[in-house]
């Protein structure tokens, strides 16, 4: 087996110029481990470029595990956040409109009347708990008409104005190029809205 053997300290390559010229038994880049590649390192910029791109390599998988961690606690029980969710959401739009029409066949109220969505909750998930695209609408025209959508267009400006019509179309054709991922942080602030109305028109 063939020993290593000591050489000056001097720096070859990514380090050449450096080095301090005493016999050193272990080197890197021809700098002694025990004098100067230390300084190299963190003083040059060829020796700051192999810290960083180290420090990355060893961080990289920590960063990565921290976002996974992250994204996992704010989905957790995200099915059962998104029924809980619908539930208290049309549970405030059923009191909401009680005593107003059906929003699109104009039936009057009854009990039994359901909330239904203008734009579709399966296509358009981004607006699915939008308080503006669900109303009180009679069960003929939400399951037996798949939502009536002709006259549902016709009145729905008219129960809420132009103006809020139009946000509504603009957050439709907005959805049409995104692909909404629900986090439970999101879906917990819809929850309060939906309580706030829910305790308002219980009174």
């Amino acid at each position: 087996m063939i020993k290593p053997k000591e050489k000056k300290c001097k720096g070859s390559g990514k380090a050449k110029g450096f080095g301090c010229g005493t016999m050193q038994l272990k080197r890197r880049y021809g700098l002694g481990l025990n004098c100067c590649f230390g300084s190299w390192l963190y003083t040059s910029d060829e020796g700051k470029k192999i810290v960083n791109k180290t420090t990355n390599k060893v961080t990289a998988p920590r960063v990565s595990l921290e976002k996974a961690i992250e994204n996992k606690r704010k989905t957790k029980g995200i099915t059962a956040q998104l029924l809980y969710t619908k539930e208290l959401v049309h549970q405030a739009i059923r009191l909401r409109d009680t005593g107003k029409p059906c929003i699109s066949c104009g039936a009057g109220w009854n009990e039994h009347f359901q909330a239904g969505h203008f734009y579709n909750a399966n296509n358009y998930r981004s607006i699915k708990f939008n308080f503006l695209n669900i109303n009180g609408q009679c069960r003929q025209c939400n399951l037996l008409k798949d939502g009536n959508f002709t006259e549902y267009q016709f009145r729905l400006p008219e129960r809420i104005g132009e103006e809020l019509f139009q946000q509504l179309e603009e957050l439709a054709r907005l959805d049409k190029h995104s692909n909404k991922h629900w986090f439970v942080d999101e879906l917990k602030i819809i929850q309060k809205e939906a309580k706030i109305i829910i305790k308002e028109y219980k009174k």
